[in-house]
């Protein structure tokens, strides 16, 4: 399945339907009256929130989503149906954002969630609806509502609970294939993964989610390399693991080249936690991995431990740690969650308070 993480698409409501003028005639009531049925309500567009779904290709081959009009009324107060809602499926962690391309419409990040993108149009009433003491035979019924249209962006961030960052070729989908089912491709070539990929990781009887973003470059956050379109998948991750090139001279400037395209880029991606590792260690004789450990050591500010992915030295310790900050994460906003929110009062005189 191919990868897309962004497209629009146009989607209208449907019409309510017309109302209707009708008045009975049977045999035996010769003052029957008006009996005009009223219309029914046009489908919404209405976008819902799948997990069994992680691209948005299915919407680069159908851009345009209309709902189905109402039925008209009909005599014998007959109303008319009302049109069925058209569902839009689309991944977790899809975003929607008016055609200007930065109003945030809504964000999609559990299953089942619903946004109403387009509501249908009401029906009109019939002519049943207007009769009165006084208006005995009403020969008005209305026109049903016009549906709602909109042009919408839709922006994919895959939600994963750590991302896997690194210059290309540090070892990031061999790290992914190594602990994980997932088949990334991998070769010995810069930019090799140029779409994120994720991974379901088993460590002690616990899973998580691990992300493969693409490999950032100095200047991705203005458009170099692949540019910052894929540092978007990294503000849905709760903890970063950075793999950092073992094999090259300067693996402390390889660090601090990615920390400031995060930097850069914003939204948090600088805050959040980060456990930092020398991967290809295999590649190294002792001399030359005590070199670079120390040098990446005094860049981060913390121990690094050497990984490699091809023979399995260190990976298991590794994602234990990953697991552990994983965890902290998930607590920290449970708790979060579960605290109670201090009541506020709306003071015309000075706001909230």
């Amino acid at each position: 399945m191919r990868f897309l993480d962004q497209a629009k698409i146009f989607v209208a409501s449907g019409a309510g339907g017309n109302g209707c003028v009708g008045f009975r005639r049977e045999r035996n009531e010769p003052r029957g009256g008006p009996d005009g049925g009223n219309g029914g309500r046009g489908g919404s567009v209405v976008v819902l929130g799948v997990a069994y779904l992680n691209t948005l290709i299915d919407f680069r081959y159908k851009q345009h989503f209309k709902a189905a009009r109402g039925r008209h009324g009909q005599g014998s107060q007959r109303t008319g149906a009302n049109a069925d809602e058209l569902v839009i499926p689309v991944p977790l962690g899809t975003q929607l954002f008016e055609e200007d391309h930065e109003t945030l419409i809504a964000d999609v990040t559990r299953p089942g969630q619903r946004i109403v993108l387009a509501a249908g149009g009401g029906g009109g009433y019939g002519n049943c609806h207007f009769k009165s003491a006084t208006n005995r035979a009403p020969r008005r019924a209305d026109s049903g509502e016009a549906g709602e249209e909109r042009w919408v962006w839709l922006r994919l961030k895959l939600l994963a609970d750590a991302g896997i960052i690194g210059l290309p070729n540090a070892g990031k989908s061999t790290f992914l294939a190594a602990v994980s089912q997932a088949k990334p491709k991998i070769a010995d070539y810069p930019f090799t993964t140029l779409t994120p990929q994720l991974g379901v990781v088993l460590v002690d009887g616990h899973d998580f989610v691990l992300a493969d973003i693409p490999g950032l470059i100095e200047g991705a956050h203005e458009g170099s390399g692949l540019g910052d379109r894929f540092l978007g998948h990294v503000e849905r991750c709760a903890v970063l693991l950075h793999l950092v090139d073992g094999t090259e001279e300067d693996p402390a400037q390889a660090y601090r080249t990615i920390r400031g395209e995060l930097a850069a880029y914003g939204e948090g991606l600088a805050e959040k936690p980060e456990i930092v590792f020398l991967s290809k260690c295999d590649a190294l004789d002792a001399d030359q991995r005590k070199t670079r450990l120390n040098a990446l050591e005094a860049a981060v500010g913390q121990p690094v431990a050497a990984i490699s992915s091809a023979s399995g030295a260190g990976v298991q310790e590794a994602l234990r740690g990953l697991w552990q900050a994983v965890a902290a994460k998930k607590r920290a906003a449970q708790a979060a969650e579960e605290a109670p929110v201090e009541k506020q009062v709306y003071d015309p005189m000075v706001g909230l308070k």
